[in-house]
């Protein structure tokens, strides 16, 4: 069963910074990180492969930054310059197969979320 733990959520004022972590069980092609805020759909924020192909969110563009260690299976999430909007529960994923994009579908493993709030 694969598993995927994340950490590195909490709170910070506008402007603040966080790291977010996220370890598997096994290793994945394509991994990302999404958001859902309350009340809302899940969304996608960014996504990498293990070849280091990224892409982004253009509401995070500029100040967030995806990163992975391909030998020990960790997703980073670097957010930087926070906003009260990114406030939300930030889980990583991984994908199966050939296709790496930010929809939701084309993932299959999810971990339990942190949580991110930041405030005004």
């Amino acid at each position: 069963q694969v598993q995927l733990v994340e950490s590195g959520g909490g709170s910070v004022q506008a402007g603040g910074s966080l790291r977010l972590s996220c370890v598997a069980s096994v290793s994945s092609y394509c991994m990302g990180w999404f958001l859902q805020a309350p009340g809302k759909e899940r969304e996608g924020v960014a996504r990498i492969t293990t070849g280091g192909s990224t892409d982004y969110a253009s509401s995070v563009k500029g100040r967030f930054t995806i990163s992975r260690d391909n030998n020990k299976n960790t997703l980073l999430l670097q957010m930087n310059s926070l906003r009260p909007e990114d406030t939300a529960m930030y889980s990583c994923a991984a994908g199966v197969g050939g296709i790496c994009s930010l929809a939701v579908s084309h993932f299959s493993y999810w971990g339990q979320g942190t949580q991110v709030t930041v405030s005004a």
